[in-house]
Protein backbone atom coordinates (compact mmCIF):
# COMPACT_ATOMS: atom_id res chain seq x y z
CA UNK A 1 0.00 0.00 0.00
CA UNK A 2 2.65 2.54 1.07
CA UNK A 3 6.18 2.38 -0.22
CA UNK A 4 9.06 1.91 2.24
CA UNK A 5 10.21 5.45 1.37
CA UNK A 6 6.85 6.92 2.38
CA UNK A 7 6.88 4.91 5.61
CA UNK A 8 10.41 6.15 6.34
CA UNK A 9 9.31 9.72 5.60
CA UNK A 10 6.33 9.32 7.96
CA UNK A 11 8.56 7.90 10.70
CA UNK A 12 11.18 10.65 10.30
CA UNK A 13 8.40 13.23 10.44
CA UNK A 14 7.03 11.78 13.70
CA UNK A 15 10.54 11.90 15.22
CA UNK A 16 10.98 15.44 13.87
CA UNK A 17 7.75 16.54 15.55
CA UNK A 18 8.94 15.13 18.89
CA UNK A 19 12.36 16.79 18.52
CA UNK A 20 10.70 20.09 17.57
CA UNK A 21 8.44 19.95 20.62
CA UNK A 22 11.48 19.20 22.80
CA UNK A 23 13.45 22.11 21.33
CA UNK A 24 10.54 24.50 21.89
CA UNK A 25 10.21 23.29 25.47
CA UNK A 26 13.97 23.74 25.97
CA UNK A 27 13.76 27.32 24.66
CA UNK A 28 10.95 28.14 27.07
CA UNK A 29 12.79 26.51 29.98
CA UNK A 30 16.15 28.19 29.29
CA UNK A 31 14.53 31.61 28.78
CA UNK A 32 12.54 31.25 32.00
CA UNK A 33 15.69 30.19 33.86
CA UNK A 34 17.52 33.23 32.45
CA UNK A 35 14.79 35.60 33.66
CA UNK A 36 14.77 34.06 37.15
CA UNK A 37 18.57 34.09 37.37
CA UNK A 38 18.80 37.73 36.23
CA UNK A 39 16.23 38.81 38.81
CA UNK A 40 17.47 36.85 41.80
CA UNK A 41 20.96 35.53 41.07
CA UNK A 42 23.61 35.97 38.40
CA UNK A 43 22.77 35.95 34.68
CA UNK A 44 23.41 32.75 32.72
CA UNK A 45 26.04 33.68 30.13
CA UNK A 46 25.19 30.80 27.80
CA UNK A 47 21.38 31.01 27.76
CA UNK A 48 20.93 33.59 25.01
CA UNK A 49 23.30 31.75 22.70
CA UNK A 50 21.60 28.39 23.30
CA UNK A 51 18.15 29.91 22.78
CA UNK A 52 19.27 31.50 19.51
CA UNK A 53 20.64 28.22 18.15
CA UNK A 54 17.51 26.37 19.27
CA UNK A 55 15.34 28.99 17.54
CA UNK A 56 17.19 28.58 14.24
CA UNK A 57 17.15 24.78 14.45
CA UNK A 58 13.46 24.66 15.39
CA UNK A 59 12.58 27.03 12.53
CA UNK A 60 14.37 24.77 10.05
CA UNK A 61 12.86 21.60 11.49
CA UNK A 62 9.43 23.23 11.49
CA UNK A 63 9.91 23.99 7.80
CA UNK A 64 10.75 20.32 7.17
CA UNK A 65 7.57 19.26 8.96
CA UNK A 66 5.58 21.78 6.92
CA UNK A 67 7.04 20.24 3.73
CA UNK A 68 5.81 16.83 4.84
CA UNK A 69 2.34 18.17 5.59
CA UNK A 70 2.22 20.25 2.41
CA UNK A 71 1.37 23.32 4.47
CA UNK A 72 3.78 25.84 2.98
CA UNK A 73 2.19 28.79 1.26
CA UNK A 74 1.68 28.26 -2.45
CA UNK A 75 -0.02 30.01 -5.33
CA UNK A 76 -2.01 27.21 -6.95
CA UNK A 77 -5.02 28.81 -8.62
CA UNK A 78 -3.39 28.58 -12.07
CA UNK A 79 -2.13 25.04 -11.54
CA UNK A 80 -5.62 23.85 -10.54
CA UNK A 81 -7.01 25.13 -13.84
CA UNK A 82 -4.52 23.17 -15.96
CA UNK A 83 -5.41 19.85 -17.62
CA UNK A 84 -4.20 16.83 -15.64
CA UNK A 85 -1.06 16.03 -17.69
CA UNK A 86 0.14 19.65 -17.52
CA UNK A 87 -0.79 19.86 -13.84
CA UNK A 88 1.29 16.74 -13.14
CA UNK A 89 4.22 18.13 -15.12
CA UNK A 90 4.08 21.41 -13.18
CA UNK A 91 3.95 19.60 -9.84
CA UNK A 92 6.90 17.41 -10.88
CA UNK A 93 8.86 20.48 -11.94
CA UNK A 94 8.22 22.21 -8.61
CA UNK A 95 9.12 19.02 -6.73
CA UNK A 96 12.30 18.67 -8.81
CA UNK A 97 13.35 22.26 -8.09
CA UNK A 98 12.76 21.61 -4.39
CA UNK A 99 14.86 18.44 -4.52
CA UNK A 100 17.68 20.30 -6.25
CA UNK A 101 17.54 23.18 -3.76
CA UNK A 102 17.57 20.98 -0.67
CA UNK A 103 20.31 18.80 -2.11
CA UNK A 104 22.42 21.97 -2.30
CA UNK A 105 21.42 22.92 1.27
CA UNK A 106 22.36 19.46 2.59
CA UNK A 107 25.60 19.25 0.61
CA UNK A 108 26.91 22.72 1.37
CA UNK A 109 25.68 22.44 4.95
CA UNK A 110 28.03 19.46 5.25
CA UNK A 111 30.84 21.48 3.65
CA UNK A 112 30.20 24.35 6.09
CA UNK A 113 30.06 21.93 9.00
CA UNK A 114 33.50 20.55 8.10
CA UNK A 115 35.09 23.91 7.36
CA UNK A 116 33.98 25.42 10.68
CA UNK A 117 34.90 22.40 12.80
CA UNK A 118 37.78 24.23 14.49
CA UNK A 119 35.53 27.15 15.58
CA UNK A 120 33.72 27.14 18.91
CA UNK A 121 30.67 29.03 20.08
CA UNK A 122 31.55 32.12 22.14
CA UNK A 123 29.52 31.44 25.30
CA UNK A 124 29.04 27.66 25.37
CA UNK A 125 32.42 26.72 23.91
CA UNK A 126 31.13 23.82 21.82
CA UNK A 127 32.30 23.04 18.30
CA UNK A 128 30.43 24.84 15.53
CA UNK A 129 30.20 21.43 13.86
CA UNK A 130 27.28 20.68 16.18
CA UNK A 131 25.59 23.96 15.32
CA UNK A 132 26.01 23.62 11.55
CA UNK A 133 24.91 19.97 11.65
CA UNK A 134 21.34 21.26 11.46
CA UNK A 135 21.73 22.22 7.77
CA UNK A 136 22.65 18.81 6.32
CA UNK A 137 20.24 17.04 8.69
CA UNK A 138 17.23 19.23 7.90
CA UNK A 139 18.18 19.38 4.20
CA UNK A 140 18.23 15.58 4.14
CA UNK A 141 14.89 15.35 5.95
CA UNK A 142 13.23 17.67 3.43
CA UNK A 143 14.86 15.73 0.58
CA UNK A 144 13.38 12.53 1.98
CA UNK A 145 9.92 14.10 2.19
CA UNK A 146 10.15 15.52 -1.34
CA UNK A 147 11.39 12.27 -2.91
CA UNK A 148 8.73 10.29 -1.02
CA UNK A 149 6.12 12.77 -2.30
CA UNK A 150 7.10 12.06 -5.92
CA UNK A 151 5.30 8.73 -5.72
CA UNK A 152 2.05 10.49 -4.86
CA UNK A 153 2.35 12.81 -7.85
CA UNK A 154 3.32 10.05 -10.27
CA UNK A 155 0.67 7.66 -8.98
CA UNK A 156 -2.17 10.15 -9.32
CA UNK A 157 -4.53 9.62 -12.25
Amino acid sequence: MFSPLVRLSDYVNKVSEIVLFTMMLAMITVTTMQIICRLFFEALIWSEELTTYLLVASSLLGAAIAFKRGSHIAVTFLVHKLPLPLKKATELLVQGIGILFFFVVAYYGGVLMKSEAMQTTPAMGISMTWIYLMYPVVGSIVLLHLVAGLGGILGRK
